[in-house]
Protein backbone atom coordinates (compact mmCIF):
# COMPACT_ATOMS: atom_id res chain seq x y z
CA UNK A 1 0.00 0.00 0.00
CA UNK A 2 1.33 3.41 -1.00
CA UNK A 3 1.51 5.84 1.92
CA UNK A 4 3.17 9.09 2.95
CA UNK A 5 6.32 7.15 3.88
CA UNK A 6 6.66 5.75 0.33
CA UNK A 7 7.28 9.23 -1.05
CA UNK A 8 10.01 10.25 1.41
CA UNK A 9 13.17 11.28 -0.43
CA UNK A 10 16.20 10.17 1.63
CA UNK A 11 18.52 12.74 3.16
CA UNK A 12 21.59 13.04 0.92
CA UNK A 13 23.08 16.33 2.16
CA UNK A 14 25.34 17.00 5.11
CA UNK A 15 23.96 18.69 8.21
CA UNK A 16 26.41 20.90 10.15
CA UNK A 17 26.74 19.84 13.78
CA UNK A 18 25.56 22.09 16.60
CA UNK A 19 27.67 20.47 19.32
CA UNK A 20 26.99 22.98 22.08
CA UNK A 21 23.49 24.14 21.21
CA UNK A 22 21.39 22.07 23.60
CA UNK A 23 21.84 22.48 27.34
CA UNK A 24 19.81 19.32 27.89
CA UNK A 25 22.85 17.34 26.74
CA UNK A 26 26.06 19.34 26.80
CA UNK A 27 27.50 19.80 30.25
CA UNK A 28 24.63 17.98 31.97
CA UNK A 29 26.20 14.51 32.10
CA UNK A 30 29.10 12.86 30.24
CA UNK A 31 28.56 9.78 28.11
CA UNK A 32 30.26 7.90 25.28
CA UNK A 33 30.00 8.83 21.58
CA UNK A 34 27.04 11.21 21.87
CA UNK A 35 25.80 12.39 18.44
CA UNK A 36 24.92 16.04 17.70
CA UNK A 37 21.30 16.50 18.72
CA UNK A 38 20.42 18.71 15.74
CA UNK A 39 21.50 16.07 13.21
CA UNK A 40 19.37 13.43 14.92
CA UNK A 41 16.43 15.85 15.15
CA UNK A 42 16.60 16.56 11.39
CA UNK A 43 16.46 12.83 10.67
CA UNK A 44 13.52 12.33 13.03
CA UNK A 45 11.58 15.21 11.47
CA UNK A 46 12.34 13.98 7.96
CA UNK A 47 11.55 10.29 8.32
CA UNK A 48 8.64 10.38 10.78
CA UNK A 49 5.51 12.37 11.58
CA UNK A 50 3.94 13.63 14.80
CA UNK A 51 2.42 10.80 16.80
CA UNK A 52 4.86 8.22 15.37
CA UNK A 53 6.86 5.82 17.52
CA UNK A 54 10.60 6.51 17.18
CA UNK A 55 13.03 3.96 18.62
CA UNK A 56 16.73 3.86 19.37
CA UNK A 57 17.53 0.24 20.34
CA UNK A 58 21.10 1.25 21.31
CA UNK A 59 19.91 4.41 22.99
CA UNK A 60 22.98 5.55 24.90
CA UNK A 61 22.21 8.72 26.86
CA UNK A 62 18.89 9.09 25.05
CA UNK A 63 19.36 11.79 22.40
CA UNK A 64 17.09 10.04 19.86
CA UNK A 65 14.28 9.29 22.31
CA UNK A 66 14.45 12.72 23.94
CA UNK A 67 14.36 14.61 20.62
CA UNK A 68 11.45 12.46 19.43
CA UNK A 69 9.65 13.11 22.73
CA UNK A 70 10.11 16.87 22.35
CA UNK A 71 8.92 16.73 18.73
CA UNK A 72 5.49 15.23 19.51
CA UNK A 73 6.50 11.63 18.86
CA UNK A 74 6.70 8.70 21.23
CA UNK A 75 10.41 8.49 21.96
CA UNK A 76 11.47 4.96 22.88
CA UNK A 77 14.79 4.53 24.67
CA UNK A 78 16.47 1.16 25.04
CA UNK A 79 19.90 0.28 26.39
CA UNK A 80 21.26 -2.58 28.47
CA UNK A 81 23.61 -0.20 30.30
CA UNK A 82 21.77 1.13 33.38
CA UNK A 83 23.79 4.35 33.32
CA UNK A 84 22.50 5.17 29.82
CA UNK A 85 18.88 4.77 30.87
CA UNK A 86 19.48 6.69 34.09
CA UNK A 87 20.73 9.70 32.13
CA UNK A 88 17.92 9.50 29.57
CA UNK A 89 15.16 9.01 32.16
CA UNK A 90 16.47 11.75 34.43
CA UNK A 91 16.67 14.19 31.50
CA UNK A 92 13.10 13.45 30.46
CA UNK A 93 12.02 13.80 34.10
CA UNK A 94 13.11 17.45 33.97
CA UNK A 95 9.80 18.07 32.17
CA UNK A 96 8.06 17.51 35.50
CA UNK A 97 8.03 19.84 38.48
CA UNK A 98 8.98 23.52 38.57
CA UNK A 99 12.20 25.47 38.19
CA UNK A 100 11.64 26.86 41.65
CA UNK A 101 11.64 23.31 43.06
CA UNK A 102 15.15 22.74 41.74
CA UNK A 103 16.40 26.04 43.12
CA UNK A 104 14.86 25.18 46.49
CA UNK A 105 16.46 21.74 46.47
CA UNK A 106 19.85 23.26 45.68
CA UNK A 107 19.42 25.72 48.53
CA UNK A 108 18.55 22.89 50.93
CA UNK A 109 21.63 20.94 49.84
CA UNK A 110 23.82 24.01 50.29
CA UNK A 111 22.57 24.46 53.85
CA UNK A 112 23.07 20.79 54.70
CA UNK A 113 26.25 19.96 52.81
CA UNK A 114 28.50 22.91 51.99
CA UNK A 115 29.96 23.48 55.45
CA UNK A 116 30.14 19.75 56.23
CA UNK A 117 32.06 19.08 53.03
CA UNK A 118 34.42 21.97 53.79
CA UNK A 119 35.01 20.53 57.25
CA UNK A 120 35.72 17.04 55.89
CA UNK A 121 38.22 18.47 53.41
CA UNK A 122 40.10 20.14 56.28
CA UNK A 123 40.49 16.94 58.31
CA UNK A 124 43.75 15.11 58.86
CA UNK A 125 44.19 11.54 57.61
CA UNK A 126 43.27 10.28 61.07
CA UNK A 127 40.16 12.47 61.13
CA UNK A 128 39.13 11.28 57.68
CA UNK A 129 39.49 7.63 58.71
CA UNK A 130 37.27 8.26 61.73
CA UNK A 131 34.63 10.09 59.68
CA UNK A 132 34.64 7.25 57.14
CA UNK A 133 33.23 4.90 59.77
CA UNK A 134 30.16 7.13 60.25
CA UNK A 135 28.90 7.31 56.66
CA UNK A 136 27.66 4.75 54.14
CA UNK A 137 29.97 4.19 51.18
CA UNK A 138 29.43 2.17 47.98
CA UNK A 139 30.54 -1.45 47.78
CA UNK A 140 34.25 -1.78 47.02
CA UNK A 141 33.75 -3.89 43.88
CA UNK A 142 36.50 -5.20 41.62
CA UNK A 143 37.44 -3.14 38.56
CA UNK A 144 38.34 -4.52 35.10
CA UNK A 145 41.82 -6.03 34.84
CA UNK A 146 42.94 -3.24 32.49
CA UNK A 147 42.52 -0.67 35.29
CA UNK A 148 45.44 0.99 37.05
CA UNK A 149 43.90 0.03 40.39
CA UNK A 150 42.10 -3.05 41.61
CA UNK A 151 39.01 -1.89 43.49
CA UNK A 152 36.33 0.76 43.23
CA UNK A 153 37.37 2.78 46.29
CA UNK A 154 40.86 3.13 44.80
CA UNK A 155 39.37 5.45 42.15
CA UNK A 156 38.89 8.18 44.77
CA UNK A 157 40.81 10.05 47.37
CA UNK A 158 39.16 9.69 50.77
CA UNK A 159 38.15 13.37 50.69
CA UNK A 160 36.45 12.92 47.32
CA UNK A 161 34.60 9.80 48.40
CA UNK A 162 33.36 11.27 51.68
CA UNK A 163 32.27 14.50 49.99
CA UNK A 164 30.30 12.56 47.40
CA UNK A 165 28.76 10.37 50.10
CA UNK A 166 27.57 13.42 52.07
CA UNK A 167 25.91 14.87 48.98
CA UNK A 168 24.34 11.57 47.92
CA UNK A 169 22.80 10.95 51.33
CA UNK A 170 21.18 14.39 51.45
CA UNK A 171 19.94 14.18 47.86
CA UNK A 172 18.28 10.85 48.62
CA UNK A 173 16.40 12.53 51.49
CA UNK A 174 14.91 15.38 49.41
CA UNK A 175 11.09 15.24 49.69
CA UNK A 176 10.24 16.36 46.13
CA UNK A 177 10.85 13.38 43.80
CA UNK A 178 11.36 15.50 40.69
CA UNK A 179 13.90 17.74 42.40
CA UNK A 180 15.54 14.65 43.83
CA UNK A 181 15.85 13.21 40.32
CA UNK A 182 17.41 16.41 38.96
CA UNK A 183 19.89 16.77 41.81
CA UNK A 184 20.86 13.10 41.55
CA UNK A 185 21.63 13.66 37.86
CA UNK A 186 23.83 16.60 38.88
CA UNK A 187 25.53 14.45 41.52
CA UNK A 188 26.19 11.69 38.99
CA UNK A 189 27.75 14.22 36.61
CA UNK A 190 29.92 15.47 39.48
CA UNK A 191 31.07 11.90 40.14
CA UNK A 192 32.80 12.01 36.75
CA UNK A 193 34.99 14.89 37.97
CA UNK A 194 35.64 13.95 41.59
CA UNK A 195 37.81 10.89 41.04
CA UNK A 196 41.44 10.10 40.32
CA UNK A 197 40.88 9.42 36.59
CA UNK A 198 40.00 13.08 35.97
CA UNK A 199 42.49 14.90 33.74
CA UNK A 200 42.56 18.69 33.45
CA UNK A 201 42.75 20.04 29.90
CA UNK A 202 46.18 21.56 29.29
CA UNK A 203 46.17 25.35 29.11
CA UNK A 204 42.63 25.71 30.48
CA UNK A 205 41.02 26.11 33.89
CA UNK A 206 41.76 23.24 36.25
CA UNK A 207 38.10 22.15 36.26
CA UNK A 208 38.04 21.88 32.45
CA UNK A 209 38.77 18.36 31.35
CA UNK A 210 37.41 14.87 31.71
CA UNK A 211 37.99 11.31 32.82
CA UNK A 212 40.42 9.00 31.07
CA UNK A 213 37.40 6.70 30.76
CA UNK A 214 36.28 8.79 27.79
CA UNK A 215 39.66 9.23 26.10
CA UNK A 216 41.59 5.96 26.42
CA UNK A 217 38.64 3.78 27.51
CA UNK A 218 40.06 2.37 30.71
CA UNK A 219 40.51 3.39 34.34
CA UNK A 220 43.85 5.20 34.15
CA UNK A 221 44.83 7.11 37.28
CA UNK A 222 46.19 10.60 36.57
CA UNK A 223 49.89 11.07 37.28
CA UNK A 224 49.04 14.13 39.37
CA UNK A 225 45.37 13.73 40.32
CA UNK A 226 43.41 16.97 40.50
CA UNK A 227 41.30 17.51 43.62
CA UNK A 228 38.54 19.84 42.46
CA UNK A 229 36.47 21.59 45.18
CA UNK A 230 33.56 19.19 45.78
CA UNK A 231 30.72 21.57 46.62
CA UNK A 232 31.60 24.04 43.86
CA UNK A 233 31.87 21.21 41.33
CA UNK A 234 28.44 19.90 42.30
CA UNK A 235 26.91 23.40 42.32
CA UNK A 236 28.11 23.98 38.76
CA UNK A 237 26.55 20.70 37.61
CA UNK A 238 23.29 21.55 39.43
CA UNK A 239 23.07 24.90 37.63
CA UNK A 240 23.56 23.03 34.34
CA UNK A 241 20.57 20.86 35.25
CA UNK A 242 18.45 23.92 36.03
CA UNK A 243 19.42 25.52 32.70
CA UNK A 244 18.54 22.28 30.90
CA UNK A 245 15.08 22.33 32.49
CA UNK A 246 14.60 25.96 31.47
CA UNK A 247 15.43 25.02 27.89
CA UNK A 248 13.10 22.00 27.86
CA UNK A 249 10.25 23.97 29.45
CA UNK A 250 10.68 26.71 26.85
CA UNK A 251 10.49 24.25 23.96
CA UNK A 252 7.42 22.53 25.34
CA UNK A 253 5.68 25.83 26.10
CA UNK A 254 6.28 26.93 22.50
CA UNK A 255 4.75 23.69 21.22
CA UNK A 256 1.73 24.12 23.50
CA UNK A 257 1.11 27.65 22.19
CA UNK A 258 1.39 26.63 18.53
CA UNK A 259 0.34 23.14 17.50
CA UNK A 260 0.06 21.62 20.98
CA UNK A 261 2.46 19.27 22.69
CA UNK A 262 1.73 15.53 22.87
CA UNK A 263 5.16 13.97 23.33
CA UNK A 264 5.44 10.58 25.02
CA UNK A 265 8.40 8.61 26.30
CA UNK A 266 9.09 4.94 27.01
CA UNK A 267 12.21 3.21 28.26
CA UNK A 268 13.35 -0.40 28.05
CA UNK A 269 16.44 -2.22 29.29
CA UNK A 270 16.56 -5.22 27.00
CA UNK A 271 18.82 -6.94 24.55
CA UNK A 272 17.70 -5.83 21.08
CA UNK A 273 16.53 -9.31 20.11
CA UNK A 274 14.44 -9.58 23.29
CA UNK A 275 12.97 -6.13 22.63
CA UNK A 276 11.48 -7.47 19.39
CA UNK A 277 9.10 -9.67 21.37
CA UNK A 278 7.36 -6.56 22.71
CA UNK A 279 7.71 -4.14 19.81
CA UNK A 280 7.52 -6.24 16.64
CA UNK A 281 5.76 -4.32 13.88
CA UNK A 282 5.00 -1.27 16.04
CA UNK A 283 7.80 1.20 15.22
CA UNK A 284 7.56 4.00 12.65
CA UNK A 285 11.21 5.05 12.59
CA UNK A 286 14.52 3.86 14.01
CA UNK A 287 17.61 6.02 14.38
CA UNK A 288 20.49 4.29 16.10
CA UNK A 289 24.24 4.31 16.61
CA UNK A 290 25.30 0.77 17.64
CA UNK A 291 28.68 -0.06 19.20
CA UNK A 292 31.35 -0.32 16.51
CA UNK A 293 33.07 -3.50 17.59
CA UNK A 294 36.02 -1.72 19.18
CA UNK A 295 37.45 -2.59 22.55
CA UNK A 296 35.15 -0.14 24.30
CA UNK A 297 33.12 -1.89 26.97
CA UNK A 298 30.50 0.67 27.94
CA UNK A 299 29.30 -1.46 30.83
CA UNK A 300 32.81 -1.97 32.27
CA UNK A 301 33.53 1.75 31.93
CA UNK A 302 30.23 2.66 33.57
CA UNK A 303 31.10 0.90 36.83
CA UNK A 304 32.17 4.32 38.14
CA UNK A 305 28.49 5.37 38.10
CA UNK A 306 26.53 2.10 38.15
CA UNK A 307 28.22 0.89 41.32
CA UNK A 308 27.40 3.91 43.47
CA UNK A 309 23.95 4.41 41.94
CA UNK A 310 23.13 0.82 42.84
CA UNK A 311 22.44 -0.82 39.50
CA UNK A 312 25.38 -2.92 38.41
CA UNK A 313 24.30 -5.18 35.51
CA UNK A 314 24.08 -8.93 36.07
CA UNK A 315 26.22 -11.52 34.28
CA UNK A 316 23.64 -12.22 31.55
CA UNK A 317 23.42 -8.53 30.65
CA UNK A 318 27.20 -8.24 30.43
CA UNK A 319 27.32 -11.25 28.10
CA UNK A 320 24.80 -9.56 25.79
CA UNK A 321 26.87 -6.40 25.29
CA UNK A 322 27.51 -5.82 21.58
CA UNK A 323 31.29 -5.35 21.61
CA UNK A 324 34.56 -7.08 20.79
CA UNK A 325 36.81 -7.78 23.77
CA UNK A 326 36.01 -6.26 27.13
CA UNK A 327 36.42 -8.05 30.43
CA UNK A 328 34.57 -11.08 28.99
CA UNK A 329 36.82 -11.13 25.89
CA UNK A 330 33.90 -11.38 23.47
CA UNK A 331 35.06 -12.52 20.02
CA UNK A 332 34.76 -10.75 16.68
CA UNK A 333 32.79 -13.73 15.34
CA UNK A 334 30.21 -13.31 18.11
CA UNK A 335 30.07 -9.56 17.43
CA UNK A 336 29.33 -10.00 13.72
CA UNK A 337 26.69 -12.65 14.40
CA UNK A 338 24.98 -10.50 17.00
CA UNK A 339 25.25 -7.39 14.81
CA UNK A 340 23.49 -9.30 12.02
CA UNK A 341 20.80 -10.51 14.42
CA UNK A 342 20.34 -7.03 15.91
CA UNK A 343 19.75 -5.40 12.52
CA UNK A 344 17.30 -8.18 11.69
CA UNK A 345 15.48 -7.49 14.96
CA UNK A 346 15.35 -3.76 14.17
CA UNK A 347 13.71 -4.39 10.80
CA UNK A 348 11.19 -6.72 12.43
CA UNK A 349 10.21 -3.98 14.88
CA UNK A 350 9.51 -1.56 12.02
CA UNK A 351 6.10 -1.30 10.43
CA UNK A 352 6.06 -2.06 6.72
CA UNK A 353 6.92 0.94 4.53
CA UNK A 354 8.89 2.69 7.31
CA UNK A 355 12.48 3.90 7.57
CA UNK A 356 15.57 2.94 9.52
CA UNK A 357 18.78 5.02 9.86
CA UNK A 358 21.99 3.63 11.33
CA UNK A 359 25.25 5.43 12.09
CA UNK A 360 28.17 3.13 11.42
CA UNK A 361 31.80 3.47 10.38
CA UNK A 362 34.60 0.93 10.76
CA UNK A 363 37.72 -0.19 8.89
CA UNK A 364 36.49 -3.80 8.94
CA UNK A 365 34.37 -4.26 5.81
CA UNK A 366 32.85 -7.48 7.15
CA UNK A 367 30.94 -5.44 9.74
CA UNK A 368 29.23 -3.52 6.94
CA UNK A 369 28.48 -6.80 5.19
CA UNK A 370 26.77 -8.06 8.34
CA UNK A 371 24.58 -4.94 8.47
CA UNK A 372 23.69 -4.82 4.79
CA UNK A 373 23.14 -8.55 4.42
CA UNK A 374 20.90 -8.59 7.49
CA UNK A 375 18.87 -5.62 6.22
CA UNK A 376 18.47 -7.23 2.80
CA UNK A 377 17.52 -10.63 4.22
CA UNK A 378 14.94 -8.94 6.45
CA UNK A 379 13.21 -6.98 3.71
CA UNK A 380 14.90 -3.58 3.89
CA UNK A 381 16.34 -1.64 0.97
CA UNK A 382 19.35 0.66 1.34
CA UNK A 383 18.36 4.05 -0.08
CA UNK A 384 21.11 6.46 0.97
CA UNK A 385 24.45 6.76 2.76
CA UNK A 386 25.76 10.21 3.60
CA UNK A 387 28.56 11.35 5.90
CA UNK A 388 27.30 13.37 8.86
CA UNK A 389 29.94 14.84 11.17
CA UNK A 390 32.52 12.38 9.89
CA UNK A 391 30.47 9.19 10.16
CA UNK A 392 28.11 7.83 7.49
CA UNK A 393 24.42 7.45 8.23
CA UNK A 394 22.82 4.63 6.27
CA UNK A 395 19.08 5.08 5.65
CA UNK A 396 16.98 2.07 4.69
CA UNK A 397 13.36 1.57 3.74
CA UNK A 398 11.42 -1.51 4.86
CA UNK A 399 9.36 -3.12 2.15
CA UNK A 400 7.60 -6.45 1.95
CA UNK A 401 10.09 -9.31 1.85
CA UNK A 402 9.28 -10.43 -1.70
CA UNK A 403 9.75 -6.88 -3.02
CA UNK A 404 13.10 -6.28 -1.33
CA UNK A 405 16.19 -5.72 -3.47
CA UNK A 406 19.38 -4.27 -2.05
CA UNK A 407 20.35 -1.11 -3.97
CA UNK A 408 23.66 0.50 -3.02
Amino acid sequence: MTTYYSFIIPITHTIPADRQGAKRYYGVHPYFTRRPYNVIKKYILHYSREGDCVLDPFGGSGVTAIEAFLENRTGIQNDINPLANFIANSTVDLVKGKISDLYEALSILEDRCKSRIAKVNSLSDKGLAKYKRSIKLPENVLLPKTSDVGNYHDLFSLKQMLSLAILKKEIDSLPNKHSRSGMLLAWSATLGKLNKTFLSAEGRAESRGGSSIFSIYRYKIAGNPVELPPWESFYERAINIINAKKEIDKEIEFKKRTNGWRGKYECYSKDVEDLTEELEGTIDYIFTDPPYGGNISYIDLSILWNSWLGFLPDARTREKELIVGGELKLSEKIYKTRLYDSIKACVRMLKTNRWFSIVFQHWNVSYFEAILNSAHDSGAELKAAISQVGDPIWSMHKKKMKESVLAC
